[in-house]
């Protein structure tokens, strides 16, 4: 399935992609794709409706972030080697993990308004993957088992404050906008292998970003399980898994991103982003 929310920001309803590609409204089902939704059993009973007899949406929609309940984002750094060399790093040894304010998530169509002031904003496709279940040191061969599924995800990132303003990440990936996610959740059941998904990014219609999940150092079972092992996991909690080589930080001159600019991504079979970037008002 490809489950989603649909509506204004703050007020998204639950809905579905039919097999044709029209938007269907749950919200007659379900509250919304959060919580005891995303478990196996919630899944199933969505699995067997007939997405027929659910209301189509005729109108243009806003799509929003495709779960809601969001507790916890966790990035994952320099997960493809190439993208750790660009970046002056080497590939670690463990996972490192950093957070993203959950205040920062987004629609894969939301316009990305820069913050005040920003020279260095810069783009990151990744693979995310959404829990579905509670999950405490699960075993890595059991990981996927608690995944309800995966999206697209943008790790926007200011790499002014990441690098240069002290403390951690969280700083330089936080600001309102920086987690476009979506536009759909696509269930596990239609992903056949997460470590051989491409993935891509154009700006302004030239490509810059170019990879495979495969290429990825830790890939997302080993992910979930690791992770496990410092915190619980709980429904709706995205895992955002790491970027391919080609972000502006790594290009010679270093390039980033500019009032009017448009950034288009995606990643295999789980649909694309499309987002305009507009200046702080008041930036020239």
């Amino acid at each position: 399935m490809k489950l989603l929310r649909h509506g204004p920001a703050g007020e998204e309803k639950p809905g579905l992609l039919d097999a044709s590609g029209g938007l269907r409204d749950l919200s007659g089902m379900v509250p919304d794709i959060a919580g005891e939704v995303l478990s196996p059993t919630g899944l199933d009973r969505l699995r067997a409706l007939d997405p027929t007899s659910l209301p189509l949406i005729t109108e243009p929609r806003r799509l929003g972030p495709p779960v809601g309940g969001v507790g916890k984002i966790l990035g994952i750094g320099w997960n493809y080697a190439d993208h750790a060399a660009e970046a002056g790093a080497e590939s670690p040894a463990e996972p490192l993990v950093f957070s993203k304010a959950v205040s920062c998530l987004a629609g894969a169509g939301d316009t990305l308004i820069l913050p005040r002031g920003s020279t260095h904003t810069d783009h990151e496709v990744e693979l995310a993957v959404i829990i579905g279940q509670r999950a405490q040191y699960v075993e890595e061969a059991k990981a996927l088992d608690v995944v309800a599924g995966y999206a697209v995800m943008n790790d926007i990132s200011e790499r002014h404050y990441q690098k240069e303003r002290g403390g951690q990440f969280v700083k330089g990936k936080s600001f309102d906008g920086f987690g476009p996610l979506g536009p759909w959740l696509v269930t596990t059941d239609e992903v056949l292998d997460p470590q051989n998904l491409d993935l891509w990014l154009d700006l302004d219609g030239e490509r810059r970003q170019s990879g495979n999940t495969g290429q990825m150092t830790f890939g997302a079972a080993f992910l979930v399980h690791y992770v496990s092992q410092f915190m619980t996991l709980m429904p709706g909690d995205v895992i955002t898994t790491g970027t391919p080589p080609g972000v502006g930080w790594g290009r010679d001159p270093k390039s980033f991103l500019r009032d009017s600019q448009v950034m288009r991504l995606g990643v295999e079979g789980l649909g694309e982003q499309h987002t305009r970037v507009c200046a702080w008002p008041g930036d020239g």
